[in-house]
């Protein structure tokens, strides 16, 4: 059985001048990965394919959106809602249709039969419109990134020793890994500001090995 709390609290107590070199950010991952089950890495592997644009399509989010784990439901509809959002307003910037290359999973024959589901509330809809409207690029980009990083924080605010408590800490850590390809000090930041979160979430809890 896998020791979540050993997991999480055993990461290394990153200081603020921390800098990738002395350990890798893909070692961190590789560390986690060391301890947990090969049921537990094959989700991690799945959410790694979150991030990989040859992965993304209708079939990686139909598999999402039906997962046993409600992390996984919840994080790949609201990345999909996002995805879709950037689209749609690209398009009408370009003056295109606003539906083009939007990735729809909806079944045309159940739309037919009036069987279709209707899609979920994206409530972060204004503030991500709010986001892409700004001028600055990089700016933009962290905006994002914030969203995504509040949205893991709401998934996971009741989880602490679970499975789901690591794979919203590894969503984090893909998203700075993507900040220190980008701007160095910035992912250095993000990278603080997890370290804070987990040393806050496990603070007095004891754990053997």
């Amino acid at each position: 059985m896998n020791n979540y709390v050993y997991i999480i609290a055993g990461l290394p107590d990153f200081t603020p001048d921390w800098r990738q070199g002395e350990k890798s950010l893909d070692e961190y991952l590789d560390q986690v990965r060391e301890l947990l089950s090969e049921k537990d890495n094959k989700v991690l592997d799945f959410i790694v394919k979150g991030f990989d644009k040859d992965q993304i399509g209708p079939e990686l989010y139909k598999e999402a959106l039906a997962h046993r784990l409600g992390f996984i439901r919840e994080f790949f509809q609201f990345d999909l809602n996002v995805r879709n959002q950037k689209v749609r307003y690209l398009n009408q910037a370009l003056g295109r249709d606003p539906e083009k290359d939007v990735l729809s999973l909806r079944d045309p024959e159940a739309e037919e039969t009036g069987l279709e589901p209707e899609e979920p509330e994206f409530k972060e809809s204004a503030k991500l419109q709010s986001i892409l409207e700004g001028h600055d690029i990089l700016a933009r980009e962290r905006g994002i990134d914030d969203l995504y990083w509040d949205k893991i924080d709401e998934l996971t605010l009741f989880d602490y020793l679970n499975f789901d408590k690591i794979l919203g800490v590894m969503v984090k850590m893909m998203i700075i890994r993507r900040w220190l390809i980008l701007d160095e000090e910035t992912g250095r930041a993000m990278f603080k500001k997890l370290v804070d979160e987990i040393r806050g979430t496990f603070k007095g809890v004891e754990y053997t090995e």
